[in-house]
């Protein structure tokens, strides 16, 4: 197995998933022809409907907020001691992280998702792969080898627990610290329910962090249509638990096609999975050919990512491999 790189300089590592207009430029055809399997949203989203006019027209009140966070609440099963804010997506949340306390050292294990060190390193933060420092981050489950995490590694001062995958996995949740001193515990609600264009995410934590987070973010953060759209589907438990035995299925029938293609499976989570291959560049490059992009990583030269294909995919993908 390739080791990957764990001196990663986060100013020059912000890959990311999607970048469907740089794969159009070099293999051509538009959006409409390409399979984009290079993110971990989920192909089959929360159907959206109910929503007024009113929603898109006026300044959303206070009481759609606290409608929203008491869904959240239920459905992520967060202690009353702690407070929640929802956020323009997971991402307006780690950019604001670093401000939270005094400039020092973090944490960051590599691999994973490389946001929270650029957002740390923007700020004059020292990133290291390891402690003692004054701030931990985790991404539990990492990006992209699906590593789950315990409660002794939430262990600094200031630590950022981001469990945007972890909706598909509940059990492993450690929601339950988010009343400890330090800790914040981030969620996304792109990835599970297939709505990332909606941005919408939440902070989870002790209300003094949460309040210093919310001063950050400022008045009407997050939108009409996100407010109401994200409280019905937090409440949609059926379609929750019908979702995460669907996504189980899915990430089965994908790693037996890719065993079946001479790839190894070296982790991931049920929306995405993560695959050892002889050069990841050659596989990508024969998938983009057909119009199907992947997503490869700097640090490592056969590391594959792929996501779910949406039901009318797999032939295609079989096809194209």
């Amino acid at each position: 197995m390739a080791s990957p790189n764990k001196n990663l300089n986060p100013r020059t590592a912000r890959d990311h998933g999607g970048g469907l207009d740089g794969a159009i430029a070099s293999y051509g055809g538009t959006r409409t022809d390409w399979m984009d399997l290079s993110t971990g949203i989920n192909p089959r989203p929360y159907q959206v409907s109910g929503l007024i006019p009113s929603d898109w027209t006026e300044l959303p009140d206070h009481g759609a907020f606290e409608r929203l966070t008491e869904a959240a609440r239920h459905f992520w099963s967060v202690p009353d001691g702690a407070a929640i804010l929802p956020a323009p997506g997971a991402s307006a949340v780690i950019a604001r992280m670093p401000a939270l306390a005094a400039l020092g050292r973090v944490q960051i294990t590599t691999p994973t998702y490389n946001e929270h060190a650029a957002a740390f390193s923007a700020q004059g933060w020292t990133v290291q792969p390891n402690g003692p420092t004054e701030a931990r981050v985790i991404v539990h489950p990492n990006n992209p080898d699906g590593r789950i995490w315990s409660e002794a590694d939430a262990n600094a001062p200031l630590t950022v627990i981001d469990e945007s995958f972890c909706d598909v996995s509940p059990e492993a949740s450690l929601i339950h610290l988010a009343t400890c001193p330090g800790v914040i515990v981030l969620k996304s609600f792109g990835k599970f329910w297939g709505l990332a264009g909606l941005r919408l995410g939440f902070a989870v934590g002790q209300p003094e962090l949460i309040a210093r987070l919310n001063d950050l973010t400022g008045p009407w953060s997050v939108s009409g249509p996100a407010l109401r759209i994200g409280e019905q589907a937090l409440r949609d438990v059926e379609w929750a638990i019908a979702t995460r035995q669907h996504l189980s299925a899915e990430a089965d029938r994908l790693d037996q096609l890719l065993i079946r293609k001479g790839a190894a499976v070296v982790g991931g989570t049920t929306l995405f999975r993560l695959y050892e291959v002889d050069s990841a560049a050659d596989w990508q490059d024969r998938l983009a050919r057909a119009h199907i992009w992947s997503r490869v990583f700097p640090y490592s030269q056969t590391y594959l990512r792929l996501g779910l294909p949406p039901a009318d995919g797999w032939n295609r993908l079989e096809a194209a491999l």
